[in-house]
């Protein structure tokens, strides 16, 4: 029997990719997709390419509506899940694809976030370097409070988490450039504005070390280097809908054929992650629909600098398609279960 599956916040960017991805999951059935402005829609109205789903229409993101289901998905505006996590019986699967729940330190959440902290799910990277070797993966079976990491906090943590445990960079001066689609942006008001204004254009924002993933990077590479790390991030918003190319500097510690085999050996057997071949480039068009990074890695023996770009597809393994990872995992299934797909042509 299939799981009975709930989407709060289904209009959105996130919400459809994920109800995308259900569509092709064997082990799952979309019953329920909630919204708040545009409750009493048809989904297809705002998600024209979900045909699968043309019976569905948006109800209200309420106790009752949510009520009755194996997993609920939160596809919401941050703070928003934990006001709606707090209305779903503890042993319903919840997944949430804000950043509610992604961070240990309650003094972070308040510094970039504000108001109160309310508390830390299980953190959604299966990749995850650990320390001793293991993995964030084994912490994810069984689960049944999962917090999705952020998009490009995924993009930077990839390429960099394996040379940081490998104590193959320096910690105190990573430096990372973000090449954003407009749809990390959300499909509110104010991002459709944001969206106009980048056609034909390019512009860095969260500049200064304000930006909100700030905080989770330096958690999830610490963590990787058993001491903290420092990162300055800046994300640029460019002319495509959808995508992540992450371009990180660091300094290095060793050549750079041991920064590529330390990549290669770390990655070797996970299915959605590639390290390519020396001399060859990630690109998101490479990755577009699809759950899988591309890490390429270069020396600037000059400077003594390593560059480590990875790009990724931010609705899916930014997002929609870790939260997908992340649920088989907790439920027991083949992790690659629903996201041996093709990618969306460009």
């Amino acid at each position: 029997m299939k799981l009975k599956v709930a989407i709060a916040g289904a209009s959105g960017y996130v919400g459809g990719e994920l109800a995308r991805l259900i569509s092709n999951h064997p082990q799952l059935e979309l019953v329920t997709v909630t919204a708040n402005t545009n409750a009493g829609e048809k989904l297809i109205a705002l998600h024209p390419h979900l045909r699968s789903f043309e019976n569905l229409t948006l109800v209200a993101t309420d106790a009752k509506n949510l009520a009755d289901h194996d997993v609920v998905f939160l596809a919401l505006p941050h703070a928003k899940s934990a006001e709606v996590a707090a209305l779903i019986a503890d042993d319903v699967l919840v997944i949430d694809c804000g950043a509610d729940f992604r961070l240990d330190s309650a003094a972070d959440w308040e510094k970039f976030y504000g108001g109160s902290h309310a508390g830390t799910w299980v953190y959604g990277m299966p990749e995850l370097v650990l320390p001793e070797g293991e993995r964030q993966r084994s912490a994810l079976v069984n689960a049944n409070r999962v917090a999705v990491p952020g998009c490009n906090v995924t993009a930077i943590t990839l390429a960099l988490a394996p040379l940081v445990a490998a104590n193959l960079i320096e910690f105190e001066d990573i430096v990372s450039v973000l090449s954003v689609g407009t749809s990390g942006a959300g499909r509110s008001s104010s991002a459709n504005l944001a969206h106009g204004e980048v056609h034909g254009s390019a512009r860095a924002y969260g500049v200064g070390g304000v930006h909100r993933h700030t905080p989770e990077i330096e958690q999830n590479l610490s963590k990787s280097a058993g001491k903290k790390v420092s990162i300055s991030f800046t994300p640029v918003l460019v002319p495509m809908s959808r995508g992540i190319l992450a371009v990180n500097t660091a300094k290095a510690t060793g050549p750079i054929g041991q920064l590529h085999t330390a990549l290669t050996e770390y990655y070797a057997g996970e299915r959605f992650i590639t390290v390519l071949p020396m001399g060859e480039l990630p690109q998101t068009s490479n990755v577009l629909g699809t759950n899988v990074c591309e890490i390429a890695v270069a020396l600037d023996e000059h400077t003594g600098r390593v560059t480590v770009i990875s790009a990724i597809d931010n609705l899916v393994k930014g997002t929609a398609g870790a939260a997908i990872q992340c649920l088989n995992l907790a439920q027991g299934f083949p992790e690659t279960m629903g996201l041996e797909i093709n990618g969306i042509a460009p």
